[in-house]
């Protein structure tokens, strides 16, 4: 667990700043204002936030559609991967189904 200053130091972030952003939902650490503990995947999400508001120029009124869509995106790519991982123990005949079946409607 990563504490708020180290946040501040290592994105260059202004508490004001990280504190909106986490009364946004953008980003939710554990504990409470003034001693926040960020999870490595809530450092990785303001990582996201930095680059796309500073290289990608994402405007603020635009983060909450485009974090919704990345976290779309990312759940689906875990279902994806659930089921390539369920289709690979599954049976020969279970495989075969599925490919008819995927050809048909494809």
């Amino acid at each position: 667990m990563i504490r708020a200053e180290a946040i501040f130091v290592e994105f260059g972030l202004a508490p004001e700043e990280l504190d909106r952003w986490i009364a946004n939902a953008w980003v939710r650490p554990e504990g409470r204002a003034g001693a926040w503990l960020f999870h490595d995947i809530d450092v990785a999400r303001i990582r996201l936030i930095v680059e796309l508001r500073g290289t990608m120029e994402v405007d603020e009124a635009a983060m909450p559609t485009v974090l919704s869509l990345l976290d779309q995106v990312y759940a689906m790519r875990r279902a994806v991967q659930r089921l390539n991982r369920a289709l690979a123990v599954a049976p020969a005949e279970v495989r075969e189904g599925l490919a008819r079946v995927l050809t048909e409607v494809g």
